[in-house]
């Protein structure tokens, strides 16, 4: 296999017309450069120099590989280049997973200050299946990825790292007209003997409510479930029982609930960034983790 590094060896000489020259040029002895066109000679097995007076001039084999020493040596400064603009955040990708009542509160202004702080940088967003989002960022097709986790819970799955980024709490849905409404907040236990309309699906935005109610000393009643917290609302506006929705998924409200704060205790979903441990610092990812943090209250 022929030598990069002595083919720009043999580049220098025939751009420079000596031996002599091209040693001074490449900061070599002119015996140091002889030895390594030898080498590359025998590794070409054909000669690719020939004397003419005190200089040297390449011979066809020599012109050949002088053309692709040069190729060569422009593609590695455009890898550099290219290299350097990725390490400063001018280029490359972010792959976002997130769920969807974090998406206007907490990654669209982190979309748009990555946009204006680093606007080569291309930005994946994907809504993501929470059972998919930490397998995602842990082997790599994501970057980073937006979870709830138990309350307290700061480690992530083998190999991915939580930033904890704020504590959304939930509050109590109910009809208009409800015996309950009247009141500025709740206690959870006031709750106890109500119907209720499930808000979640199993996991752990489900297990956060359970728990609450738990410590309240009750188990709550399901009579209808639903698949998001619109559809809940308008459950509970038909009169059908009671809810709870976290605070960020209450950015549209039905006209027929009311929304109370709930106390003793406050139900909360913790939402963190899942980054995995061993990935660089990169630029771009730093930018969006800070407006993330920022978003959620976090920010310094």
């Amino acid at each position: 296999m022929l030598d990069v590094r002595r083919m720009q060896m043999l580049r220098a000489v025939v751009t420079s017309g000596s031996v002599t020259a091209a040693a001074t040029r490449l900061g070599y002895t002119p015996s140091a450069v002889s030895q390594q066109i030898a080498v590359l000679e025998k590794e070409a097995r054909t000669p690719l120099l020939e004397r003419v007076g005190r200089g040297v001039r390449p011979t066809e084999a020599g012109l050949l590989l002088t053309g692709y020493a040069d190729a060569i040596g422009r593609q590695v400064a455009e890898a550099e280049t290219a290299l350097s603009d990725l390490r400063s955040g001018r280029t490359g990708r972010l792959a976002v997973r997130y769920f969807a009542t974090a998406g206007a509160a907490l990654v669209a202004p982190a979309v748009a200050r990555v946009r204006a702080e680093h606007p080569g940088v291309r930005i994946e967003l994907k809504l993501s299946d929470p059972g998919e989002a930490l397998p995602d960022v842990r082997e790599g097709r994501a970057d980073l990825a937006l979870v709830v986790r138990p309350e307290g819970e700061t480690a992530g799955a083998e190999g991915v790292r939580l930033v904890r980024l704020l504590d959304d709490p939930y509050r109590a849905v109910l009809p208009k007209g409800h015996p309950l409404a009247g009141r500025r907040s709740l206690a959870l236990a006031d709750l106890a003997e109500e119907p209720w309309v499930g808000s979640e699906w199993p996991g752990p935005c489900l297990d956060a409510q359970l728990s609450a109610c738990e410590a309240a000393g009750f188990r709550p009643t399901f009579v209808v479930e639903s698949e998001d917290y619109v559809t809940a609302q308008g459950f509970v506006a038909a009169g059908l029982g009671v809810s709870l929705v976290p605070r960020l998924g209450l950015g549209s409200r039905h006209p027929g609930v009311v929304v109370r704060e709930v106390r003793r205790p406050e139900p909360v979903r913790a939402i963190s960034a899942a980054v995995r441990e061993a990935a660089a610092p990169a630029p771009a990812l730093l930018s969006f983790l800070q407006a993330l943090r920022e978003a959620g209250g976090g920010g310094e």
